[in-house]
């Protein structure tokens, strides 16, 4: 009973097992330092602190000073009694060998194993707990009774005598067993709420965790777009460079040319001179010429503007196919939202559904006879059309063998050799004759050195610039043509199939 006693001792009253890391209040009593600290945590609100046992009052928050020596006397005491630690509580009133309790009575005192528990009297002043060695702390420090009831005003575990006749008389009071039941209840709904938090918390983290893999994937690929972009960037600033530099050093070049051929002239004007002077001294009659137009006006324009486009132009123009080529790399908005009009498409021609796709097919399809229809080739043109702006839009091309995309006026003949996309100067257009890749507008034709790399082309148009520009949408996007001119009516998006189908890609 010794070996109890002293375990008793040595019991935190919050946690009822061996002091770890103890540490003393002012008022003397010993707590493990994180049991402690989670009580007075929990006081914090109320402005006061109070000690768990002697409720004495602290004004704020008490200072922890560490009791080395009870800290030492726990470390020596379990080392030397191990199966006290491990057995746990056993009946006090089996002393010829150890039994495990099961209850612990506040009111005798004693721990009992089932055996004992069954003869143990019931009347209602003997409360039964969980077995503990520590009875001490489940009393009124001072009244020395059981603590039965729980103070909701000051948050603490009092007596009967407390509640009649103490500091807590008056105050309001549940039975203890109701007021754990209570804090239990509201722990647990704190614990469900923390719980659902935890797991939103944890949705959003995987969340996170997959849009930062698409994030690192996409930045992967724009990491190397942007390489690619800024090497040829980089590669067009220095020839723009060349060309600004050649411009500069040609202005004055091309008026010592001029200078010269002025200086021939003049020679040759005063030979003609003093040979007219020797007709007119032998004759009446003398010829005369007309002076030289085409000098006077090459005189002028040298003195305008040095004979050429000019740095400011050269630098405007170069500039201008930069950006251009960003803007297909890196496009600001998405790409137009292109719808196919079936009033235009030749009869031979089936449209989607969506309006996105042409069908080749040599069948006759029982479309209505209209002026804006195609007649002698398989054509079609988009409903949109645009006559501001910077837009591209895209077509997947792999599943025809022969075909044509690019851009008309609405003014485009609908029968004849002149409605074909590219054969007149009313549209322009990317050709694939199942041989050779080509560009061709008003009937000039340019055949591509290399072939498509991928199965999608773009066309960009800056009406602005009057530039369409085709593009093969391989990786890294590659230039095919741009077409420069002065555009005087909206565009269209042409297309031409001789078999199979083509589609639109992207749009809203």
């Amino acid at each position: 009973m010794a070996s109890a006693d002293l375990r008793a001792e040595m019991e935190c009253s919050v946690c009822l097992k061996i002091y770890t890391d103890p540490v003393t209040l002012r008022c003397g009593h010993n707590f493990c330092r994180v049991c402690i600290d989670r009580v007075l945590d929990t006081q914090e609100g109320s402005g006061d602190f109070f000690c768990p046992v002697c409720r004495k009052r602290f004004r704020s928050r008490p200072a922890l000073k560490r009791n080395i020596s009870l800290h030492n006397i726990a470390e020596t005491f379990l080392s030397a009694q191990p199966d006290w630690e491990e057995s746990g509580v056993f009946c006090t009133y089996c002393v010829d060998y150890p039994v495990p309790a099961v209850r612990s009575c506040l009111h005798c005192e004693v721990s009992l194993c089932d055996k004992h528990l069954r003869v143990h009297k019931k009347s209602p002043e003997h409360i039964l707990c969980d077995p503990t060695l520590s009875m001490e702390s489940r009393k009124c420090s001072v009244h020395k009774r059981i603590l039965e009831y729980y103070c909701t005003e000051d948050n603490t575990c009092i007596c009967v005598s407390c509640s009649l006749a103490g500091e807590h008389r008056g105050h309001q009071v549940e039975l203890l067993q109701e007021a754990s039941e209570k804090k239990k209840m509201t722990l647990r709904n704190v614990l469900q709420k923390h719980l659902t938090k935890r797991e939103e918390t944890e949705e959003r983290v995987q969340s996170l965790q997959e849009h930062r893999r698409k994030v690192e994937e996409e930045a992967a690929g724009d990491t190397e777009r942007v390489t690619v972009l800024f090497r040829d960037l980089r590669r067009r600033l220095e020839d723009l460079e060349k060309r600004v530099l050649r411009e500069i050093s040609g202005r004055a070049e091309r008026i010592s040319i001029s200078i010269q051929d002025l200086e021939i002239k003049k020679e040759e004007l005063s030979r003609k001179m003093r040979h007219i002077e020797e007709l007119c001294n032998m004759t009446d009659l003398c010829d005369t010429e007309d002076g030289d137009n085409e000098d006077r006006e090459r005189h002028e324009k040298l003195l305008h503007d040095g004979g050429g486009l000019g740095v400011a132009g050269v630098l405007h123009t170069g500039l201008s196919d930069i950006i251009t080529e960003v803007n297909v790399y890196f496009p600001i908005h998405g790409a137009a939202d292109i719808l196919l009009d079936g009033i235009t498409a030749n009869k031979y021609l089936q449209i989607s559904d969506d309006r996105k796709t042409v069908y080749w097919q040599y069948i006759e399809h029982c479309h209505p006879e209209t002026p804006e229809k195609f007649q002698d080739y398989y054509q079609v043109m988009s409903s949109q059309s645009f006559s501001s702006g910077r837009h591209y839009w895209e077509v997947d091309v792999g599943g025809s063998e022969s075909w044509r995309v690019g851009m008309c006026y609405p003014s485009i003949e609908r029968r004849g050799n002149q409605s074909l996309i590219g054969e007149n100067n009313k549209s322009c257009g990317l050709d694939w004759d199942g041989d050779q890749y080509s560009v061709i507008h008003n009937g000039d034709e340019i055949c591509l050195p290399t072939n498509l790399s991928s199965n999608r082309v773009r066309i960009y148009l800056d009406y602005e610039a009057g530039r369409i520009s085709f593009y093969d949408l391989c990786d890294p996007i590659r230039h095919l043509h741009t077409f420069t001119t002065t555009f005087t009516e909206s565009l269209h998006a042409g297309l031409c199939v001789e078999d199979g189908c083509i589609k639109i890609c992207g749009g809203n």
